[in-house]
Parts: structure tokens; C-alpha cells; sequence
């Protein structure tokens, strides 16, 4: 185990001239950033697992953001503090874990990885960072009781730096490399595995790019030139065609296809939960069946609160007897895309 203290002086960071201020020496150091944006990195460290210790003073409601295993913002973990929420001990997402892939922050891919804490909006934060493997820890003050437990982190990512952002003060900053407090490396259960109702093994189409304004009707379904791959569920049944495919936050719409065959031994009518990001046509057999919208930023957020999640909605799927082709538009600007989709019962039902 190497333990690393002292770090809060210049000559261990990589930043921009004017973009952070440290002041004091050992315990008494501090390191001030001056604005939300400005990436603040340790120099020539190598993070795999261990424990990150520091106290974080918010100077405003804005976030403040760890990023821990990084390679760049390209690729990387983070955990962050939302500051609007300090002094609100039940807001369910006063912090959260997100890894960025390809660029592409997946905060709206993965609701079930924020949760509530007690932050402080006038005096330090306490917070500790336990990462072992593919699970992580996290305390926010009360040192007794984890805030966050994250029993698979989703990065790509399996060594690299550290670094901070966002309109703070960092002082008491520890480094315990390879001390896991005994917290054990596997992930967790994934307890969706249980359920063979989620579809979890599509054909998918490459993005294209797909103007805003711009809809969907059966006219501009699929046609025989489109090439097709294979693309498979992660933990929770989500197709994260991030992972597959990149995005991008604020890039060009672009629109991706999904499509299963579903045989059913005779007709019937099934309800899909589905969940969804941003915008989504839902076809069966040539017909449109469900279309709908989840905008974090234009008033149109699906409980809960524009995540992409199984609640996002409900639809009735009328099967008939035999092979039934589900086909899915998918488009997407903001953050991460991808679907979750349960059908109520797979009983009679069988996937091609």
C-alpha cells in the first residue's frame, strides 16, 4: 500500500495559468479553483484501487466533480457533488457516479447510481472514495454510513489519474493506493438477471445523422441496404448505444435503429415497459405502435425526471401468431442514448 499526502502544491498539477490558487503548507494547504470547467489533474500518478480522502468546500450551487482511473474526458470515472442540493438531506440526487465514454457524460444513462446526502453549502465536505475492482464506496460526512454504494463502475477504464473540477476548495487531500478496506473487487448481482423479460440481444443499425425537426412514419422505415450488427444489454437490461456507438452532448441529432423478431405461438397482447433516451419510434410489423419523447432540457422529462429509466413508459404490443418483427427508432443529442425494454410476460414467446 503507498499512501500519498502533501499534495497540494503546485508543482504536483497540471492546470491552466489563473485557473486555481494554493495557499498554506501541509495540512494547512488548500487548493482554490477558480471557475466550473477548469480540469485541475495530478501529474504522473497511475489510480487503480484504494481510497481517496478530502475535504471539499463549495464556493457555489454548481457542481464539483472527482475523476478518478482517467485517461482524459474522453475516457474516465467521476463522481461529483450537485451544490444546489447542499442543505437538502432527501434530494435523491445530490450525488452522483457517472463514467464519461467517448467523450459522452452518461449521467442520464444510469439514475440508479445517484442518491441523496447531507452536503454542507457553508462549510467543508467530507468524502471518501473506497474503489476496489469494479465496485466503489462513497461517504459524504458521515464516514459510518456509505451514501453511495456502486456495485459495478461502467468506465472503460481501469487505471489512470486524478483530478477535480468545479468552483471549490479542496484541502486534506489523501491518497491510499491499494488499501480497499476490505471491500471486494467482483461486481455485484445484477438482479435483472433474474428476469427473462428484458430483451436484451438486438440488431442495430449505425447512426445517422437525422436533423432536428425531422420524424419518423412508416415510409422512412429500414430499407435492404442497411447493414446491421449485433449489439447486446449491459447491467440493468440497458442497450447503451453509447458504448457502441459514441454521441455526444449538444452534437448533431443523429438517429440510430434497433430491431428483435419475437415469436409468439399465438396472438396475443403484451405491455412493454420501456425505457428510453432522448426520442423513440416503436414499430411492429410495419405499424407504429408508441412514440414518444424524453427532453432533460426542452420541459418533456419522463419520470424520473429525464433519466433513462424502465419507467420511462408503457405501451400495449398486439402480437399476432408467429414471427413479429419490434423495430425502434432511436434519436438522440443530449448526453447519453439507449433503451431498456421488459415485456410483461414471455410466456408463448420465444426470441429469434
Amino acid at each position: 500500500m503507498k499512501s500519498l499526502t502533501d499534495l497540494l502544491q503546485p508543482k504536483y498539477w497540471v492546470f491552466e495559468p489563473g485557473a486555481v490558487a494554493f495557499s498554506g503548507t501541509g495540512a494547512q494547504a488548500v487548493m482554490k479553483i477558480a471557475e466550473n470547467g477548469k480540469l485541475i489533474r495530478l501529474k504522473d500518478l497511475a489510480f487503480t484501487n484504494g481510497v481517496i480522502e478530502y475535504d471539499v468546500q463549495l464556493q457555489e450551487r454548481g457542481f464539483a466533480s472527482i475523476y478518478f482511473r482517467m485517461q482524459d474526458l474522453q475516457e474516465t470515472e467521476c463522481f461529483y457533488l450537485r451544490g444546489g442540493r447542499a442543505g437538502n438531506p432527501v434530494a435523491m440526487d445530490a450525488v452522483q457516479y457517472a463514467p464519461f465514454l467517448k467523450g459522452v457524460n452518461l449521467w442520464d444513462l444510469l439514475p440508479q447510481y445517484q442518491a441523496a446526502a447531507d452536503l454542507y453549502p457553508a462549510r467543508s465536505n467530507h468524502i471518501k472514495l473506497v474503489i476496489s475492482g469494479k465496485k466503489m464506496r462513497v461517504y459524504v460526512n458521515d464516514m459510518q454510513q456509505p451514501a453511495l454504494q456502486v456495485p459495478q463502475l461502467e468506465g472503460n477504464t481501469g487505471t489512470g489519474t486524478i483530478a477535480f473540477d468545479g468552483k471549490v476548495t479542496i484541502s486534506n487531500l489523501k491518497i491510499r493506493q491499494g488499501d480497499t478496506e476490505e471491500l471486494t473487487p467482483e461486481a455485484g448481482m445484477d438482479i435483472t438477471l433474474n428476469d427473462p423479460r428484458y430483451l436484451r440481444k438486438w440488431m442495430a443499425s449505425a447512426p445517422v445523422d437525422f436533423a432536428a425537426g425531422r420524424d419518423i412514419t412508416i415510409k422512412n422505415l429500414p430499407d435492404s441496404t442497411i447493414q446491421w450488427r449485433p449489439v447486446a444489454a449491459e447491467r440493468g437490461g440497458l442497450v447503451n448505444l453509447t458504448r457502441s456507438f459514441g454521441g455526444g452532448q449538444f452534437l448533431n441529432r443523429q438517429l440510430i435503429w434497433l430491431k428483435v423478431v419475437l415469436t409468439a405461438q399465438g396472438a396475443q397482447r403484451q405491455i412493454m415497459d420501456l425505457g428510453f433516451s432522448d426520442e423513440v419510434w416503436v414499430f411492429l410489423n410495419g405499424k407504429m405502435v408508441y412514440v414518444d419523447k424524453n427532453l432533460y432540457l426542452e420541459g418533456l422529462r419522463k419520470k424520473p425526471d429525464g433519466r433513462l429509466s424502465i419507467e420511462n413508459a408503457s405501451f400495449l404490443l398486439p402480437l399476432q401468431a408467429g414471427n413479429n418483427e419490434l423495430l425502434m427508432g432511436i434519436a438522440n443529442n443530449f448526453y447519453g442514448w439507449g433503451i431498456i425494454a421488459r415485456l410483461e410476460s414471455m410466456d408463448g414467446i420465444t426470441i429469434k
